[in-house]
């Protein structure tokens, strides 16, 4: 009930005050309108002055460039002439000429002032001194200086009457003239944009709107927007009225209408512009029903605002609690509950804010007791559902995440749930729940899932995981050449020979290094040691993907060579391998140096059933065969006689 009585008062107030708002706005928009009037008028009338003025220096500089256009061609007209005695003067070469020049008409004239030869033919014969416009060019026959010339004003022409620009120069050598006419036609469209008419014509006008100008000596109306084939007997139209409002007035126009007009003097006329009292009053109500419009529609919103801020800010402000708590249960715990608009509402936010605080600092406070324990270890919670993701402090270091990747993730579960999961993708070899981060840096990830979401312990398992790499590296490679132990290549090579794929072949090589007791005697152990490092050096350049190389023991070598395409690849091979040890020489000692030296057997197969110590076996015959013949380089098992 008090809220229906508080909005009936607040309507009545605003409705009042409205009405006094339109009165003032009323009075103050018909003085305001008139002076808009003013303006528009008096920048119409300053658009007309700068048109006319513009108009006049166009045409100006149109005509200086036409006479200089028009001058240059008549002088070639002159030199085509004189210079050319052979030229026939009759009518159809004149008009040649004409065309060749782009004049309209050519004409010359001997020197008693008769035309004597002419583009136009009825012009043949015609005596200069019967016309007073081509009596005009005769002065040029009298003229001492050879560069007379004469350029007559466009008006219309003695035989014709039609309207024509000439031009006439003396002609040198002889006495006579030669002249050219044209038609003016880009200066008479110029002439014709410089009319009141055709300016009028060019200016918007509001309905009812007129325009006009009056010539300041005799009061005569030169143009009209409409044209000046009516009467213009009212006052709006008289010159001793329209001085009188140079600043703005009310004149009688037409049929009584009562005119707003402005007038302003520009040279000897005066420019004028009227509209009628009933266009400037409809603009006036327009206004003041725009104003009502606006005003009513803000008296509504007011209305409403209030009836807004007493029945809804209260329901509003528990909306807002029920959704920020809505929130923080689906796990966005940095959200902030700020609902203000009285003391209630502010006592009860901070309480739910001192409540979610409790929440995140048990969770840093699980961190602290993890850091105490010196254990690198960081535990996750995600619920489905909840967007924010449960950590504790040393998640993000465990993981190598900035901060601004690690807040991003911590913000959305699924994006930190695809996170996880790409690096679990991919567990390292022969380990459970481990996984690589980077060369440096492993992880064990242990996840249990919930019908509430997923919980996870991730730990740092580097230093174990590289202790374990070391160790499996100490156990499969010799020490001194780092090539693989025996056994782990065989190993290795076991699993290439079972995959062999169906018509690919491989080999077994066994190498043996010549005369190696002997640098060993000769030069001590320690330069032996260098040469058996050298020679390993050569087997560890072949390509990776395609060998393995091993150290069988002492001075005994092998290598496997597998995915070949037929027995020339594995030549290939074995070629470049001979081709790389014969470029590598070993300084023995200060003063002497040896190349490697070594023998080498194979035996290859396509059988991936073929046993791989068979294949050897092989292979150390043709070694045997080798080291018994020739020495220095290779042979295939079963060809002893190469």
């Amino acid at each position: 009930m008090m809220q229906k009585t508080f909005i009936r008062y607040t309507f009545f107030i605003v409705t009042s005050a409205i009405l006094l708002i339109l009165f003032v706005h009323f009075l103050f928009n018909m003085n305001m309108l008139e002076q808009q009037q003013y303006d528009t008028f008096y920048a119409k009338t300053e658009q007309m002055i700068h048109t006319l003025e513009n108009n006049r220096m166009e045409l100006q500089q149109l005509s200086e460039s036409l006479d200089e256009d028009y001058l240059t061609r008549a002088k070639a007209a002159a030199y085509v002439m004189d210079t050319q005695k052979e030229i026939s003067i009759d009518v159809e070469q004149m008009q040649y000429l004409a065309d060749l020049l782009n004049v309209d008409e050519l004409h010359v004239i001997d020197e008693n002032g008769i035309i004597v030869s002419a583009s136009v033919p009825q012009y043949v014969g015609f005596d200069m001194k019967e016309h007073e416009q081509t009596r005009a060019f005769l002065a040029l026959l009298e003229s001492e200086g050879e560069d007379a010339y004469l350029i007559q004003e466009e008006q219309p022409n003695a035989a014709e009457g039609k309207i024509m620009k000439y031009v006439g120069v003396a002609r040198k050598g002889q006495k006579g003239i030669v002249q050219v006419g044209f038609k003016p036609t880009r200066y008479l469209d110029a002439m014709s944009r410089n009319t009141y008419d055709y300016i009028f014509s060019r200016f918007p006008t509001d309905i009812g709107e007129e325009l006009f100008v009056l010539d300041m000596a005799g009061g005569t109306v030169l143009g009209h927007s409409d044209g000046v084939e009516s009467a213009f007997e009212a006052e709006c139209y008289q010159l001793s009225e329209l001085l009188e409002c140079k600043e703005g007035g009310w004149q009688k126009g037409r049929d009584g209408v009562t005119m707003y007009v402005v007038s302003r003097q520009y040279d000897d006329v005066l420019l004028c512009a009227a509209l009628p009292q009933s266009n400037m009053l409809q603009k006036l109500w327009k206004n003041v029903l725009a104003a009502l419009f606006y005003l009513l529609f803000i008296e509504a919103a007011v209305i409403l605002l209030l009836n807004y801020l007493v029945k809804r800010k209260v329901i509003n402000g528990i909306h807002d609690i029920i959704e920020n708590l809505t929130a923080i249960t689906k796990g966005n715990l940095d959200t902030i509950v700020a609902v203000g608009g009285n003391r209630e509402f502010e006592k009860l936010s901070t309480g739910i804010n001192t409540m979610v605080k409790s929440i995140l600092n048990l969770s840093d406070r699980i961190s602290a007791i993890i850091e105490i324990s010196g254990i690198p270890l960081a535990v996750f919670e995600y619920e489905r559902g909840i967007n924010h993701v449960f950590t504790t402090s040393g998640l993000s270091d465990l993981l190598e995440l900035p901060a601004s990747k690690a807040a991003e993730l911590y913000k959305n579960s699924d994006l930190f749930d695809w996170y996880i999961r790409k690096i679990v993708e991919n567990p390292i070899e022969g380990e459970q729940d481990i996984f690589k981060l980077h060369d440096k840096k492993y992880i064990r990830i242990h996840m249990s899932e919930s019908a509430e979401g997923y919980l996870g312990i991730i730990t740092d398992v580097t230093k174990d995981v590289l202790e374990k790499k070391q160790m499996h590296y100490e156990n499969t490679h010799d020490p001194l050449t780092g090539l693989y132990k025996m056994g782990y290549f065989k190993q290795l090579a076991e699993k290439y020979l079972q995959k062999l794929p169906k018509g690919k072949i491989c080999a077994a090589v066994m190498l043996d290094l010549d005369y190696f007791k002997l640098i060993n005697d000769t030069f001590g152990h320690d330069a032996g040691d260098k040469y058996l490092q050298g020679f390993s050096g050569v087997l560890q350049a072949m390509p990776k993907e395609r060998v393995l190389t091993a150290r069988r023991s002492g001075d005994e070598f092998c290598m496997f060579i597998f995915d070949c395409e037929d027995k020339s690849e594995i030549l290939r091979y074995l070629d470049l391998f001979y081709e790389k040890l014969e470029q590598s020489e070993i300084i023995l000692s200060d003063t002497q140096s040896k190349m490697i030296s070594a023998s080498a057997g194979f035996a290859w197969t396509s059988d991936a059933q073929t046993d791989l110590s068979e294949l050897l076996s092989h292979a150390d015959e043709a070694l045997y065969e080798v080291k018994k013949d020739t020495k220095g380089y290779y042979k295939e098992y079963g060809d002893f006689n190469r």
